[in-house]
Parts: structure tokens; C-alpha cells; sequence
């Protein structure tokens, strides 16, 4: 009889779906629970960590294969309320769990978008914040997690040196959660403007800083990324809703020519998780009225939807040596996109790119074998819901040429440590080093 009873705090008598409200984190954590479990062959439900005050970073996986990665299946996350006071992220999240659970084998594009994709939402990474926050447009407390520190400033970031800054828990639990899944498109979703921003966030005024824009060598898919999201949405395109922002062109802006941010996650996923990631902004009010949310939901739907289905973009397959067997941190590089840390291939020998369509080169690199370079036609794969698969085969190096040294793309370094909790984790590795070391580890 208990279900019943919890089960109204959820539906409205007249749509029965996700009612539009705020739920506070113990009722999240109670429907997240129910929908993994009246949905249970195609969802998983699990903690990837907890807050400073132990409440759950609690992740609902959406797929054909909830509960372990499939090869060829690209892995997707959303991630909401990553500051406390800017809800409407958390509440979209929930309205699109609700969506997709309903809509499983029963509407064509969420079907076809679960058995081609494993997606990840996580409804709040800053549970504690929410908790805390005034129920303010633009100003309340709940910004910044118990500890008062912004967890969008809190990052390992590329273009800084020497800051040795702690590693809030709920920052840790997510660099953990990139090294456990090889995700490959993301967003964070945020208020208090309406654009999509993308990487990068931060400069230090080298060959990146192109203008007024900090400039990542797959630009061009971040553009096309965040017009995805901003004209499938009913008016971010328009680029000026909000009252006191700027003006932004189709909705969308480079992350540092808005403003500067260190420390930021999408930089982070971007950098050293392999994970293209955007910042969408989504209502001009941080903590609108709940009389607001149906419509702010109408609005996000298609976007929310059609941006996931953009993880199907460019290349995927595996690197396999003479013998077909996987090949585990092979460097993939493609010509003209010399990333700050190379894209590496996973502990099953898999490779994601994603890239517009066009002809690219691609460069194979691995220690002990011939470095591959091939050149391949990629179409354009959301249409399709799959990208373009190409595996490589990698050859030993051979005899007469055993002088040679295969040479890996460089990755710039943190140079900073990570801390969970109070205890600093003694590491002197890089991001990148704690990442192939961790998938090292899982092989």
C-alpha cells in the first residue's frame, strides 16, 4: 500500500506526469527510486557520490544496456543544478526522466535515442545549495555548495598554474565519475540568462585567444553543438530575452568572450574527460514560479532532445593490434584539431570523435607499433543515430625499424591535487595521468 501513497506525490490527476513543482531533494531521491524500479529493463539507478552534508548525487542511466557500457554505444550526461539557486535545470531533468520512461517503445524518437545511446542524468550535483536556497530571481543564497565554495570554479583548469585549490566532494565525485565512463557529449544546465555557451572558458592569452574568443581546435562543432540546442529551443535563438544580458548572436556565445572562468566543468570535460560539453542558460529568472515551469519545459523539450541525439555525430569504433585485439590508450588524432590532451582510446580499445561531416585525416598512435595515418569520409550520423564506424589496425614496429620512437601528443598539466572531504588525496600525477592510470586499472 506503500506505493500509492508515494506515488501522488508525483501526478497530477489531470496529465498523470511529473507534477511542476520543486521538489525537495528527498522527494528526488524517493521518485528517482520509483522510476528505477517500475522501469527496471531499461534504467539503473545509482549514487556517484554525496554532498558535504551526505546528501546523494543521485544518476538515473536510460538505455537497452542500463547497468554496463556496450561497445559502439556512445555514453550521454546531462547535469542539473550545479548551482544551488539556478533550478530550472533540476526541474527540466526530472520532466525529461518522466518523459523518456514514458515514451520508451512507445514514441519513435525517445526509442530510437535509448537503444542508440546509454544516457546519464544527474537531476543535482549541488543538492546542499538547493536546500539552502531563497526563493530570488537572481540573488538568493544556495549559489555555492555547504562549504561556500562554486563548483563551477573549482575545476583542474588548463589555462591556470600553480593553484592548489581543495577539490570540493561534489566536484570529486563527477572527475570520478569521467574516469569510470567513456562519456562523450554533455551539458550543464544553469539560469539566469538563456544562451548556450560553449568551451573554451578560460585563456591564457596564447594561440587560443583569437579575438575576443578563447578558441578550441573543434570549434566549429561547438558551434554547431550549441545552435543544435538554441534553435530547437522556442526562443533562445533570438539571443536577447533576457532583460539585462547582452545580446547574443543565434543564442549561442564563446564561454570566455561572455566572461572569463576559471575552474570551469565544461573545460574540464572537455580537456581531460574527452567529453564535448555546453552550458546551456535557460530562464532569465534563477528560481522562477512554479506557475513558469510548464511552460519553460514546452520550451526545452525539442532542444533537450534533439541536443542528445548530436552524440551520434562523427567517428567511433576501435584501435585493434595485428591480432584483433583491443588496444588500450591509443592516441587518436585528428589532422588540424591538436587537442590539449589527446582523445585516448578506452579500456576497450574504443575510440569516440565527434565531428561535422567532411574528409578528415586520422593519426593512430601507440608505443611499440607503427604509427597509422588514414584519411576517412564521414557523413553526417544523428539522422542515422549512429556515427560513422571505422576501426583501426594497428601493426608491431618491425625489425628494421626498432630505432624508431613512436611520439604521443603532449597533455598539459593540472598541476593541481584533488581533495574528497576534508583529507587531501596525496597524488603528484596529472588529471591525465589519474585518468589512463584509473582505466589501466579497470582493464
Amino acid at each position: 500500500m506503500l506505493f500509492p501513497v508515494l506515488f501522488c506525490l508525483w501526478i497530477t490527476p489531470s496529465s498523470f506526469g511529473l507534477e511542476f513543482r520543486y521538489h525537495n531533494s528527498v522527494q528526488v531521491g524517493q521518485y528517482l527510486t520509483e522510476v528505477s524500479k517500475n522501469y527496471s529493463d531499461f534504467t539503473h539507478l545509482h549514487s556517484i557520490g554525496q554532498s558535504v552534508e551526505g546528501r546523494e548525487l543521485w544518476v538515473l542511466i536510460l538505455g537497452q544496456n542500463p547497468r554496463q557500457h556496450r561497445t559502439g554505444i556512445p555514453e550521454f550526461k546531462y547535469v542539473g543544478n550545479m548551482h544551488g539557486n539556478e533550478v530550472v535545470g533540476r526541474v527540466l531533468l526530472l520532466q525529461l526522466i518522466d518523459y523518456l520512461t514514458k515514451g520508451y517503445l512507445r514514441d519513435p524518437l525517445v526509442t530510437r535515442l535509448l537503444n542508440s545511446s546509454r544516457v546519464h542524468i544527474l537531476p543535482s550535483m549541488n543538492p546542499d545549495g538547493f536546500e539552502s536556497s531563497g526563493r530570488d530571481c537572481l540573488y538568493s543564497q544556495g549559489r555555492f555548495n555547504k562549504n561556500g565554495v562554486d563548483l563551477n570554479r573549482n575545476f583542474p583548469d588548463a589555462f591556470s598554474s600553480g593553484n592548489g585549490q581543495l577539490r570540493e566532494k561534489e566536484v570529486v565525485a563527477v572527475m570520478e565519475w569521467l574516469k569510470k565512463e567513456t562519456f562523450v557529449l554533455s551539458a550543464n544546465l544553469h539560469g539566469g540568462a538563456v544562451v548556450a555557451s560553449y568551451p573554451y572558458d578560460n585563456s591564457n592569452r596564447g594561440s587560443e585567444l583569437q579575438g575576443s574568443s578563447s578558441v578550441s581546435p573543434d570549434n566549429d562543432v561547438f558551434i554547431h553543438l550549441a545552435k543544435t540546442y538554441s534553435l530547437s529551443h522556442s526562443s533562445m535563438h533570438k539571443g536577447d530575452i533576457c532583460y539585462d544580458s547582452k545580446d547574443f548572436t543565434d543564442g549561442i556565445t564563446n564561454g570566455y568572450s561572455w566572461y572569463p572562468l576559471e575552474g570551469g566543468m565544461q573545460d574540464y570535460n572537455y580537456v581531460w574527460g574527452q567529453c564535448l560539453e555546453i552550458t546551456l542558460e535557460l530562464s532569465c529568472c534563477k528560481f522562477p514560479p512554479e506557475s513558469e515551469l510548464p511552460g519553460l519545459w514546452e520550451a526545452n523539450r525539442p532542444a533537450l532532445l534533439a541536443y542528445m541525439q548530436q552524440v551520434h555525430l562523427g567517428l567511433k569504433g576501435q584501435v585493434l593490434d595485428s591480432n584483433g585485439s583491443p588496444v588500450q590508450n591509443a592516441s587518436v588524432e585528428v589532422q588540424g584539431r591538436r587537442n590539449l590532451c589527446p582523445f585516448m582510446t578506452d579500456r576497450n580499445g574504443e575510440y569516440f570523435r565527434l565531428l561535422l561531416p567532411g574528409n578528415y585525416t586520422i593519426t593512430v598512435t601507440h608505443p611499440g607499433h607503427e604509427p597509422l595515418t588514414e584519411t576517412v569520409s564521414v557523413p553526417y550520423g544523428p539522422d542515422r543515430f549512429s556515427a560513422l564506424s571505422h576501426n583501426f589496425q594497428l601493426q608491431k614496429l618491425s625489425s628494421h625499424s626498432t630505432l624508431r620512437t613512436t611520439v604521443q601528443p603532449t597533455c598539459v598539466s593540472s598541476g593541481l591535487q584533488y581533495n574528497h572531504g576534508a583529507t587531501l588525496l596525496p597524488s603528484a600525477f596529472t588529471a591525465l595521468t589519474a585518468l589512463l592510470l584509473h582505466r589501466l586499472l579497470l582493464s
